[in-house]
């Protein structure tokens, strides 16, 4: 089951975006899966796979800078979660002809739930079924207990520092290569616990207003992503419903804050049941 290799030029960049064949069911649920930091969209395949056997039609969003997007970050790039919340927007209006009249879930794994959030809270929620959230949480200091939230808050304000020093994340054992306001942004939320104002908005008040329903899985065995990480996260939307989850897996394989993506397929059932639902 290959997937079709397209791409989208916007903004003097390039999205690239695998579209998998269709399910053979024409009200088939639409799932857009937006990737972590620095990994790309063919990770995915095994759980686009199991979501398209589950009876959902299904594209994986290489994020930009990443994979088969470009171009690739250098001390030039400047974007951060902004410029990431409006691709999802992008993505979305370039998909919507074949995709018309079908329920549409936004999947985002670590970073990408965060700008496919962001990209709800600014745009309202509309045309958007439901919401699912994997392995995704705010890295806040104080949310970790003792001194690992004080390792926490040294080793993501480390990696900022670097990154605004060098003008670029060299992806040195984290992320990937990674623009400086990628970072600023992400480290940004680890000091304060929220999200920066996006073109002068504050996004929480927005994002404590959003009804869209909302699949929210920790992963056993997730060291970046604790659980009460992600029920941070939640605690900002308190006008949707949650569907909270702790995913560990059917078949004893170890899960990680990745590995979830390339194991046996319950998760991928229940995304696809979520998606039908609403």
């Amino acid at each position: 089951m290959d997937p079709t290799q397209e791409y989208i030029d916007r903004d003097g960049a390039r999205i690239g975006v695998q579209s998998y064949p269709e399910p053979g069911l024409a009200d088939a649920p639409a799932v857009m899966i937006w990737p972590a930091m620095g990994v790309p969209a063919r990770f995915y395949r095994p759980f686009a796979e199991q979501l398209v056997a589950a009876g959902t039609a299904v594209h994986v969003v290489d994020l930009r800078g990443t994979g088969a997007s470009s171009p690739r970050p250098d001390r030039s790039s400047r974007y951060g979660y902004p410029e990431l919340a409006a691709d999802v927007g992008a993505v979305r209006d370039w998909l919507a002809p074949r995709i018309a009249g079908r329920r549409t879930v936004l999947l985002g794994h670590s970073l990408g739930a965060h700008v496919c959030l962001l990209h709800l809270a600014l745009d309202g929620g509309s045309g958007v079924s439901g919401m699912v959230v994997v392995a995704a949480g705010l890295a806040y200091w104080r949310t970790y207990p003792g001194a690992r939230g004080l390792l926490t808050l040294a080793q993501t304000q480390t990696v900022a520092t670097t990154t605004a020093l060098l003008g670029v994340w060299p992806g040195w054992g984290f992320g990937g290569r990674q623009s400086r306001g990628v970072i600023r942004d992400w480290a940004y939320t680890a000091r304060h616990g929220r999200y920066q104002p996006v073109a002068g908005t504050d996004p929480e008040p927005a994002l404590a207003a959003l009804r869209v329903p909302v699949l929210a899985v920790s992963v056993a065995g997730d060291d970046y992503v604790p659980p009460f990480s992600l029920d941070h996260l939640c605690g900002k939307l308190v006008s949707a419903p949650v569907e909270r989850v702790h995913y560990t897996g059917e078949t004893g394989a170890r899960l990680n804050h990745f590995a979830w993506a390339r194991t046996e397929g319950s998760l991928a059932r229940r995304v696809a049941d979520f998606a039908s639902r609403h």
